[in-house]
């Protein structure tokens, strides 16, 4: 009997093989393997990085592709450094993909720069207009098209959800970072916004670690304190040492980015970055099958993030307004 049963499975195993066999040699000899380049301005040991990177993978997987079937992607990162951003441009570019995919501001650039007939598909990225990335949103005309981080108009209410949450703070730095031209964008708008909330801002330029260290334990000397981080690379990869610095010195904060508050900032408003990447893989998943970079419109945000840290609103302690609790799609206890 288990001679019988043996013979069976192998009878059965036989021919589950020699029915698999003509498919692997179809896919192998009838589906072309397209190649990706991704480009991330954060190094990929970044959790945020890789969980952005899974959304993508995973929303090329649900449109059917299949690494190692029919898709390869060849992955750089950088630390926020220009040369570097420059040279990993220039390696993507050699290896001939069908399609890149861009992460940030600067990232973007040096892949412009670098070629301007391979087709590319940029994320978080601020102002494609202004930065001379793309014609217009609707028409983007060139090689490059994507999803724009959000709009300049979205700055302001940073310095409004200070002031909601944190009604006594008069004064409010804003970490930016003042070599980008979004960087200064996003201070502008917020500084327009001050006087209608009787918040005084001043800038934090994002140089390096020690000097923001010093700005703020300087800044933060006065009462009625408060901190606005906007969104840049550098912000990023400084989550940890920026969330330390406003909890020690007491500043309530608001972030751009959820994954600040996650970790023990404060709150945050923001688009949805997850999200933005796997909307993404639909236009690489379409520029592989013919379509134009020029010809797909650059999209804004469709989902925003309002999220709070209650625990850190206690030790600064901060009463969480109703107003704020009944808009929150997440409070963190």
């Amino acid at each position: 009997m288990a001679i019988g049963i043996g013979r069976r499975q192998f009878i059965s195993a036989a021919l589950g093989g020699a029915a698999a066999w003509p498919l692997a040699v179809r896919a192998q000899q009838g589906e072309r393997i397209r190649r990706i380049g991704a480009l991330f301005g954060v190094t990929l040991d970044n959790p945020d990085v890789q969980a952005r990177y899974a959304a993508f993978r995973q929303g090329l997987q649900q449109l059917g592709w299949t690494e190692g079937r029919n898709l390869r992607i060849d992955v750089r990162s950088f630390a926020g450094k220009a040369a570097d951003a420059r040279k990993d441009a220039a390696d993507l570019v050699a290896l001939a993909p069908d399609v890149i995919l861009s992460v940030g501001n600067l990232s973007l650039g040096p892949l412009l720069q670098a070629t301007t007939t391979v087709p590319i598909v940029f994320t978080l990225v601020v102002d494609p207009v202004g930065a001379g990335f793309v014609d217009s949103l609707s028409q983007p005309g060139g090689n490059a098209t994507g999803f724009m981080e959000f709009e300049y108009s979205l700055c302001g209410k940073w310095l409004e959800l200070l002031k909601e949450i944190a009604p006594g703070v008069t004064r409010a730095a804003v970490l930016r970072d003042a070599t980008a031209t979004a960087g200064t964008s996003q201070f502008a708008v917020i500084q327009s916004v001050a006087p209608s909330v009787s918040v005084d801002v001043s800038p934090i330029n994002e140089r390096d670690a020690a000097e923001i260290e010093r700005t703020i334990a300087t800044f933060a000397r006065a009462a009625d304190s408060g901190l606005v981080v906007t969104t840049s690379p550098f912000s990023t990869t400084h989550r940890d040492l920026i969330i330390t610095l406003a909890a020690q010195h007491k500043l309530p904060t608001v972030y751009s980015d959820r994954s600040f508050v996650d970790t023990g900032g404060l709150i945050s408003y923001g688009p949805n970055y997850i999200d933005q990447v796997r909307r993404a893989a639909g236009y690489v998943d379409r520029i592989l099958k013919g379509e134009k970079a020029a010809n797909l419109p650059v999209q804004a945000p469709t989902k925003y993030e309002l999220v709070v840290n209650l625990k850190t609103a206690k030790a600064l302690g901060l009463a969480v307004p109703q107003s704020i609790l009944a808009r929150a799609d997440e409070a963190i206890e």
